[in-house]
């Protein structure tokens, strides 16, 4: 309790106006802005995800009912379990990222409660570890999930090809952010809390932080399976005259 870190940003730099600040952030690399004007640190050998979360992040809207959605998780207890969800405008293959979830040490049923409420139909990515069977109960952790009414995929995350490595997850990524197809909506704070942090060490990736991107990877890998959550209309009777009813 003898400490306290106190971050200043340029933006509390007096001396300078408002002009010669936008000039001086302007001058540095987009990736470095954060670090050097507003003292978010760039970790080990770098970020991951070398773009602005101006360039990605993007207000709340209403999904339209054309979209198709799909959910990603990350299984966890010392860690925290994940969740994110997606929707994909697939004529410009816009991917929007519009709801996150996390906590740690809660079981499947709690998780399971709290994101049920975000669509009965909408399919669920997840990685390999779920096959891996509870100690208590003998069960599939996956099982777990869809015995509590989440709607999981038949299997694991996995591209069409079958692969399921994790740099080619990320640079799926980070192509879709450069490109402007990958948007998150802005009150989404620890996304990305998680999306300046994530960086690698030594060249790789260090496994810390990164719940909800590894389920942000999961859903895109799987995103061929993403489904429109808009209910489908009923037929309707229609009156046909003295003979009856038309189906």
């Amino acid at each position: 309790m003898t400490r306290h870190v106190t971050r200043m940003t340029i933006h509390d730099a007096e001396h300078y106006t408002p002009e010669q600040r936008k000039a001086i952030i302007a001058s540095y690399p987009a990736h470095e802005r954060d670090a050097r004007a507003k003292g978010i640190p760039i970790l080990g050998s770098g970020r991951i995800f070398p773009v602005t979360q101006e360039s990605i992040e993007c207000e709340a809207i209403s999904i339209p009912s054309v979209w198709v959605q799909i959910g990603g998780i990350d299984f966890g207890w010392d860690h925290p379990t994940a969740a994110v969800k997606l929707a994909w405008d697939r004529d410009p293959d816009i991917i929007y990222i519009t709801a996150a979830y996390k906590q740690r040490e809660a079981t499947p049923v709690i998780h399971a409660a709290a994101l049920k409420p975000w669509g009965k139909t909408l399919p669920w990515a997840w990685p390999h570890d779920g096959f891996q069977h509870d100690k208590g109960s003998g069960m599939e952790l996956r099982k777990q999930y869809e015995d509590q009414g989440l709607n999981m995929l038949p299997t694991h995350a996995t591209f069409e090809d079958g692969g399921n490595g994790v740099e080619a997850g990320i640079m799926d990524m980070l192509d879709r952010m450069q490109t402007g197809r990958l948007k998150v909506f802005s009150h989404l704070a620890e996304w990305f809390g998680e999306f300046l942090l994530y960086h690698r060490k030594d060249g790789k990736v260090v496994k810390e932080f990164d719940d909800l991107m590894a389920a942000t990877r999961y859903a895109i890998m799987m995103l061929r399976f993403a489904v429109s959550l808009s209910p489908k209309p009923s037929k309707q009777k229609v009156h046909s005259g003295p003979g009856g009813w038309m189906g």
